[in-house]
């Protein structure tokens, strides 16, 4: 029967032109076994060569000079031509559904056959740290024929798109709502840029505990601070008491009050620590599917505090001829993947520079490392603390980059900021008022003059 299909397959890839373009960059030669594997290799060249499909007398011709064929498999193709140039009217949603599982299974076979040679010690290069991957990828398969989005021929499912709710996960934080047009939709990579000790943990805890308050499962990754020291916060925050006062609680209230937490949302939150500078998207993806399988937990939102302090799954380390430009946006990349690979949004956090520590307008030019984080992040804002804020009880948001809204539009906002109890609020809206916007907003590298400043330009 396997051969049949084989031969199904191949007939059609031979006869049936749009079924040929659309499947054959889906289609390995591993899937086909024996002389359909020969015969699946001559018919790709000779494609990727002529930009055609061979008629039989071509294809006789090209197996004929091949030093592929030995004698067997020589005779074997020279009898099997003319049933596979058949003519046939099979369905061809039928053929392409047929195709795609038939893929699957044997991608998943020679997956698992790779990872017994791995087993057994007889794979030459790789480990058994690399059986996740390998059957990742197995799994993962499938046909994606889709070519594009047509402008005229398509107008009607785009404007459909235009009209659709998307869905997104909202924040408690009245302004944060607006800019983002009512919360983080998925597939998106979400950063807070701040110096030390100005509130990245305390935002991001804030945003898990409201998170779970929705109802909704979170996962925190630290890199930071400890499972404990994380979940301390979120205690601070949930119940509303001072985070130095919780060791004064006594167990049973303690207990009690989270217990009481528990029955007010269905939501779940997971915490997990890993060791400075040594988990990268691979570490989490494996936890991701480790979660759904041993809890049956699949988080609505992902927390990673923070991304300075991952590792990139692609490069090794910091040395040799990878410098922290590349190094930081390869890290961002991976993270924004994972984003869309499990349908959610992602959000973490960054340093500033050293003069944008003490600088009380920080700009996309002050994100330590990298430039080209903020170049992949979809949303990017900075959290700014001085004095003056601090003895208000305030934090002030700067947008950097927004792509769900104009990043202009409330560029500057300010929050309440408890941070003994680690918690975030509103402010009255009369407050809102004392973040004057600078005459010059633009960053340093991009001040183009404009208005009566263009007139004083000479032309050359």
């Amino acid at each position: 029967m396997k051969t049949d299909l084989e031969q199904v397959i191949l007939r059609n890839i031979l006869t049936n032109e749009t079924y040929m373009r659309k499947v054959i960059p889906f289609v390995k030669k591993e899937y086909f076994e024996g002389t359909y594997k020969l015969l699946f290799s001559e018919v790709v060249r000779f494609v990727q060569k002529y930009n055609r499909l061979p008629t039989q007398e071509t294809l006789s011709v090209e197996i004929q000079e091949s030093d592929r064929f030995n004698e067997n498999s020589y005779t074997e193709a020279v009898d099997i031509l003319p049933r596979i140039f058949e003519r046939n009217d099979d369905n061809e949603q039928w053929l392409y559904d047929t195709t795609e599982k038939w893929c699957q299974d044997r991608a998943v076979y020679l997956a698992i056959m790779e990872s017994i040679t791995i087993i057994d010690g007889k794979h030459q290069s790789l480990s058994k740290n690399a059986l996740p991957d390998i059957l990742q990828k197995a799994l993962s398969v499938s046909f994606d024929t889709n070519v594009g989005h047509d402008y005229i021929e398509n107008v009607d499912q785009r404007y459909e798109f235009y009209h659709m709710q998307e869905e997104r996960i909202p924040f408690d934080l009245d302004y944060l709502n607006r800019i983002t047009k009512g919360g983080l939709p998925n597939k998106t990579l979400n950063i807070a840029l701040a110096g030390t000790g100005v509130g990245k943990s305390l935002f991001m805890c804030h945003c898990a505990a409201n998170v779970l308050s929705q109802g909704k499962n979170v996962l925190y990754i630290t890199m930071e601070m400890a499972e404990e020291r994380i979940a301390e916060r979120i205690d601070a925050n949930l119940l509303n008491v001072p985070i130095d006062q919780i060791q004064n609680m006594s167990q049973n209230m303690f207990r009690d009050r989270v217990m009481d937490i528990g029955k007010k949302t269905a939501g779940k939150l997971i915490i997990k620590e890993y060791p400075t500078g040594q988990a990268h998207s691979g570490h989490f993806r494996a936890l991701l599917e480790e979660l759904k399988l041993k809890k049956k937990f699949k988080p609505e939102i992902v927390f990673i505090d923070y991304l300075n302090i991952c590792a990139s799954s692609r490069m090794k380390g910091m040395g040799g001829s990878i410098n922290s430009y590349t190094y930081i946006k390869a890290i961002a990349e991976e993270l924004r993947g994972l984003a869309v690979e499990f349908d959610l949004p992602i959000v973490s956090a960054t340093q500033t520079t050293r003069s944008g520590y003490s600088n009380s307008d920080p700009g996309l030019e002050d994100t330590s490392e990298s430039f080209g984080l903020p170049a992949t992040a979809d949303l990017m804002f900075a959290l700014v603390s001085n004095e003056e804020l601090e003895k208000l009880g305030q934090i002030m948001v700067k947008q950097l980059k927004n792509r769900y809204n104009d990043p202009n539009m409330h560029k500057r906002f300010v929050v309440g900021i408890d941070r003994a109890r680690m918690t975030l609020f509103d402010v009255d809206e009369h407050q809102q008022n004392l973040t004057v916007e600078p005459e010059d907003d633009a960053p340093v590298f991009d001040k183009t003059p404009s208005g009566d400043k263009l007139k004083n330009i000479k032309m050359f």
